[in-house]
Formats: C-alpha cells, structure tokens, sequence
C-alpha cells in the first residue's frame, strides 16, 4: 500500500476495531458472572409464592414475571419435576449459569429453598443481531467521517511533494500553499523559505557571473591591445596582475556563498593583523589589541580591500583604527551620500563604479559573526 492517505485511514479503523474488542475482553473480565443469579433469587423471593404454594398459585406467578421481563420462564422442583412453565418448554437445569439448548441458550439458577428457576430472553437473539448492527453503523460512520480528514492533510504533503519535485526540476518560483498552523503548515513555510533563498542565491550567483565577464573583458583587452602594439611589458603584467585580482575576487565570493562555515579558524590579534596590511599602504595602524578567533587569510583579504578603496576613492590621509572589536578605516576624501551608504556594498554596480571589493568585505564580516557599514568617508566592520 503505497498510498499514505489509506495507510493513516486503515490504521485509524484497525485501531478503532481493536478498541472495540479490547473493551468487550475487559467488560467480560471484570464483569461479576454472579451479579445475574444474585438479582434472579432477589425477585424470586419476592414475587413466586413458597415452594408448598399450589401449582396453580406458582404458575400465576411466573405468569406476571414473564410479563415484566418477557422471556421463557420455567421454575422446576428440586427432584426436577416442572412446577410451572411459561413460553417455550425449557429443559431442567444440571448446573447454574448459561447452559445450551435447541432454541438458544438459557440462564438458570437455583433458589434458596432448593427450586430451579431457569429463563431464555424471547429478544435475545434479536438483541444481539441488533447490537451488531449498530457497531456496523458506527463503524461506517466513523470510516466515512474520518477519510475526508485523512484525505485532506495527505493533499497537502502531495502538494509539498510537487513543489520540491518541481524545485528539483529547476522551476526555481515553485511554492507551495500553506495551509492551518500544524506541523506540515510549518514544513511547507520552511520549503517556501528554501525556496526563496535558492532563487536569490542563483540569480545572484548569474550576476555575478554576467557582471565578472563584462568586467574580465577589459583587462583583456588592454593586454591584446598591448600585445598587437608592442607596449612596454610593465603595462601588459599590471593589466594581468588585474585580471588575476579580479578572477580571485569572484572565486572567493562564490566560495563564501558555497561553503557554510569558516575553513581554517584561529586565534587572530586584529591590530597585529591591521598594522601588517596597512604598512604596504604607508599607513599607520593605531588602538588596542584585539584578539579574536577567525580565519587570518579573510581577515586580511577584508582589511587590504579597505585600505585599497580608501586609496583608489578617497583622498590621504587614511587612518586604521581597531578599538572594541571594531575595525575603522576613513580618508579625508568627499565620502559617499547618505542615500548610497548601503548600495555602494553591491556587486559590480555600474551607477556607482563598484566591484566586489566592498562586497567581499560585507561577506567576510558577516562569516566572522560582524557586519560592515559606510559612514561617509569611513568604512567600519563592528565584531560581536
């Protein structure tokens, strides 16, 4: 059975059989099998006359009794002879309790004073053909009330099943409904929130691509140039020496995309590691020492990508800074406008002039627990 709909839908009616002939084993276990022969010598004693009473006085008797409960009734002596008899003729008793017999099986118990008094319910068949018929209705009742409920919650999962297939598939806008505030609901936001992550994390990944061509194009172009002309060879290994930075900044930011977790992890003095970058920029770092755990090749890469922003955009002096866990590096230049301090940390965005310097920097921050942020003229990446 393949189907999880009628997997759950037979598992709720098998459950409720065996709830059923669970509770007749134990009616049946604990039930007094002497309670019925207590109640019959109670109105024994209270409605057949004594036991030298004529026969006639004791048939009158059994005759208002079978009235009250209307069943076959017959009260023996204690030699066995028949006193008195009403309905179907019913044998003499050998023992008390329910005994066998050719119209059904008949109760019989015996009195104080020695007499038998044995008794066959005229419904009792009918009874139980009845009590089954009502257990059958239930039952359907049940079946029928419970599969539209098991049918709708298996919808949902089939939903959720072609969502992820078409997913896979690669139909990247796939979502799925969320329905109710249960567990599959809570799965289905979850696949939703997958969803929309791949979908941004490919279509940037295709950005990144489109933008990393257009820009490799132009280093390549000055070296063919260079090449066809017969340029100094200094211009042709500067324009290669770009292309190599340019090619290694896209490698290491599809790598930061990919890879979950920090690779190499160690204990890392933040200004030791600021005042090593900023000498190849004659600059001077200054603060206190910060230690901190991180991947020292990163880090650098973040602090050199600052350093090197500051002087291709800004104007000297730079200043380097690292108090508090947070690292500062400003220059004297115009700044960048309020309104693209935060655009300016985009990829390879053409209206602002920007590469993926800043990006890098943004992404590594944020791999070591930080953020970065542009406060006009200075760039700083805060540390928790």
């Amino acid at each position: 059975m393949r189907r999880l709909y009628l997997r759950i839908y037979f598992a709720v009616l098998a459950s409720l059989a065996l709830f059923a002939l669970g509770a007749g084993v134990l009616w049946h276990a604990v039930a007094d099998p002497h309670g019925g022969e207590e109640l019959a010598a109670l109105i024994a004693r209270n409605v057949l006359p004594p036991p030298g009473a004529p026969p006639a006085e004791q048939q009158a008797a059994l005759e208002r009794l079978a009235r009250d409960v209307r069943a076959d009734l017959a009260l023996f002596s204690p030699d066995g002879a028949r006193l008195a008899s009403i309905g179907k003729p019913l044998p003499m008793p050998e023992r008390s309790g329910w005994q066998p017999g050719r119209g059904g099986p008949h109760w019989a118990t015996q009195l104080e004073d020695g007499r038998w008094l044995s008794a066959r319910m005229s419904r009792q068949r009918r009874g139980a053909a009845f009590g089954l018929s009502v257990l059958a209705l239930i039952l359907v009742a049940i079946a029928v009330g419970a599969y539209p409920v098991v049918r709708r919650l298996t919808k949902r999962l089939e939903r959720l099943q072609h969502g992820v297939e078409a997913l896979g598939a690669g139909e990247l806008s796939a979502r799925v409904k969320v329905e109710g505030r249960d567990e599959v609901a809570r799965l289905a936001e979850s696949f939703n929130r997958a969803a929309v992550r791949i979908e941004e994390l490919v279509a940037a990944h295709k950005t990144l691509l489109a933008n990393a061509s257009h820009e490799l194009r132009t280093p390549l172009a000055r070296i063919r140039m260079a090449l066809e002309l017969g340029k100094d060879k200094r211009e042709v290994e500067r324009d290669i020496a770009e292309l190599d930075a340019l090619i290694d900044e896209v490698l290491l930011a599809s790598r930061l995309d990919a890879v979950a977790s920090l690779e190499n992890i160690e204990e890392v003095d933040l200004l030791a590691l600021a005042a090593e970058e900023a000498a190849h920029y004659d600059v001077e770092a200054h603060g206190e020492p910060t230690t901190m755990k991180g991947d020292p090749r990163l880090m650098r890469r973040m602090i050199r990508n600052l350093l090197e922003n500051a002087r291709r955009h800004g104007a000297p002096p730079i200043e380097l800074s690292v108090r508090n866990r947070e690292l500062r590096v400003c220059d004297a230049g115009p700044g960048v406008p309020q309104a693209d301090r935060e655009r300016i940390f985009e990829p390879f965005n053409s209206k602002l002039g920007t590469g993926l310097g800043l990006a890098l920097v943004r992404q590594i921050a944020r791999r070591h627990g930080g953020d970065a942020r542009c406060e006009g003229n200075c760039f700083v990446v805060r540390f928790e």
